[in-house]
């Protein structure tokens, strides 16, 4: 065998270096691809709620979720991002780029994005009675400080809950599993939301005489489209969750279209065929997948997806008619009850003996899953409390009576007939 020459040695030298810098700058590019598409589903938040409001408050819903990704992107920037991981952007951007083509900045984006999903299920369910600043405040917090907290406990710098170290994992054997946020960004969302739902109380004309009065949705297309949106950018959510190029798996995709399919499934036959419940079926199934989409089998992940199907449904009709809980999009059942029903079967169908990967305990699923609802329960009910004592959370009934979009954006949904 010839002795490598210093030419080849260099040449060889300069192809290991630029191939580093490709994967970099792959990496960079993988996760902003990831947190565009996470960006487009705030635009699905936004139209699942139009659809769903009626006329008067579709204005509202649109301003409201746009606006909320607008304070949560400041307060993440400054706070949320830090306590969560230690990294903050008070450094030149020289500093900032360093050597890996500025990698930390596009995963703040990427993380921002679920961050600030929070607020956005918040919306649907405190939707057209609530004031705008307080539950803009209200959101900001919760983005700041209670959602990067225990995100830092299971993703970040804190090793309380997820981490190979944390007592969790001693206990357990591994550590609590949530791949893309089951538990982390959905469950503590609807949790945060129930708080919000009782301070408000239900709309006016929702019950009368202890007699349920369903007010009914404005409009099915835009609800079917922004179903879609989320749906379509679910993928980036799940898959672009590995962070890294080399970490990506086809399992994952798979899993998450297969927990969707058993979603709709299952939505459309015990609905019977009802188009809400079968496009909010679909998200029931995406909600419960994030976290074991690295670990199900794919039978599995429709077993999973359609049974959050399923709980969707039956949870949402024991919300409204027999807790009285005017929950206007649904968004208990659907992020606070499947986020823990995918918690929990992380646990169950990810064991090697259900075909899954193996590597998760059902004990650090439940450890994690129930200190994950209590904080955001306890934390949406000391804040909303705050706030309703302090400035007050609900419209007045003439406001109300009246729409939010009037009330508070002085503009309706279709201006042309305003003028009429």
């Amino acid at each position: 065998m010839k002795n490598t020459s210093d030419s080849d040695k260099n040449r060889l030298g300069l192809s290991i270096m630029d191939i580093t810098a490709l994967k970099k700058s792959s990496d960079v590019l993988f996760l902003m691809i990831g947190a565009v598409m996470v960006f487009a589903m705030h635009g699905g938040f936004a139209f699942l709620e139009v659809g769903t409001v009626r006329k008067k408050n579709q204005i509202n819903a649109l301003v409201k979720i746009l606006s909320d990704f607008g304070f949560s992107t400041i307060v993440y920037f400054i706070i949320g991002f830090p306590l969560a991981y230690g990294i903050t952007f008070f450094v030149s951007a020289e500093t900032l780029v360093g050597d890996n083509s500025g990698f930390s900045l596009v995963r703040f984006f990427f993380l921002l994005t679920f961050a600030a999903a929070v607020p956005a299920i918040i919306s649907g369910g405190i939707a057209e009675r609530s004031k705008f600043w307080p539950q803009a405040l209200a959101g900001a917090i919760f983005v700041g400080t209670i959602y990067p907290l225990f995100e830092g406990m299971v993703w970040g710098r804190f090793p309380v809950f997820g981490q190979n170290d944390s007592w969790l994992a001693g206990l357990a054997g591994v550590p609590f599993h949530d791949y893309a946020g089951s538990v982390v960004v959905h469950a503590m969302g609807g949790w945060l939301a129930l708080a919000g739902i009782l301070r408000l109380g239900p709309r006016t004309g929702r019950w009368i005489n202890g007699r349920s009065h369903p007010l009914p949705v404005s409009n099915i297309p835009m609800l079917a489209l922004g179903s879609w949106m989320l749906c379509v950018g679910w993928f980036g959510f799940n898959v672009m969750s590995a962070q890294e190029i080399t970490a990506i798996t086809g399992l994952v995709a798979v899993n998450s279209l297969m927990a969707m399919v058993g979603g709709i499934v299952v939505s459309l036959v015990v609905s019977k065929r009802d188009p809400g419940f079968v496009h909010n079926g679909a998200l029931a199934g995406l909600v419960a997948v994030c976290a074991g989409s690295d670990k199900f089998h794919p039978i599995g992940a429709f077993i999973v997806g359609g049974f959050a199907g399923f709980i969707f449904i039956k949870a949402f009709m024991w919300e409204q008619e027999r807790m009285k809980i005017d929950d206007v999009l649904g968004v208990w059942p659907l992020h606070g009850l499947c986020g823990v029903w995918g918690g929990l079967a992380c646990g169950v169908f990810g064991q090697k003996f259900l075909g899954g990967m193996g590597g998760v305990s059902f004990i650090a699923q439940l450890v994690g899953t129930l200190a994950g609802l209590t904080l955001a329960f306890a934390a949406g009910f000391g804040v909303y409390f705050a706030i309703d004592r302090l400035w007050g959370m609900r419209l007045d009934r003439e406001e109300e009576a009246m729409g939010s979009d009037m009330a508070i954006h002085h503009i309706g949904a279709y201006p042309e007939e305003s003028i009429r």
